[in-house]
């Protein structure tokens, strides 16, 4: 199934999928990264982040869901890989700021 992101959180899928080495301009300078009860902050440590978990696991991951929630854009995605639990679904929680990225949360 094809979904319509807006034009930052698809500029991040694409990312994750083709060049985890550019996931850092999908986000606004001092955004904010939650993954695995971890928190990011600023781009740099947002790449950092990509970079470390896709160093780890290899995967593919792809949107399938889009709601609108308390100003956030959720993002429910499949992924597979070899992570422990492969597949899963994931819930994406997108803040954007302008054509960036202000804040992602990802859980369950």
């Amino acid at each position: 199934m094809t979904i319509e992101l807006p034009a930052p959180i698809a500029a991040y899928y694409e990312a994750d999928k083709t060049d985890k080495g550019r996931i850092g301009e999908c986000f606004a300078d001092a955004a904010v990264v939650i993954d695995e009860g971890n928190t990011y902050t600023g781009r740099d440590s947002i790449q950092e982040w990509k970079e470390k978990s896709a160093e780890k696991y290899t995967y593919t991951a792809d949107p399938f869901a889009i709601a609108e929630e308390g100003g956030r854009t959720i993002v429910i995605a499949h992924l597979v890989g070899d992570f422990p639990g492969s597949p899963l679904d994931l819930r994406y929680a997108f803040t954007l700021k302008g054509d960036k990225i202000a804040s992602l949360e990802i859980t369950l």
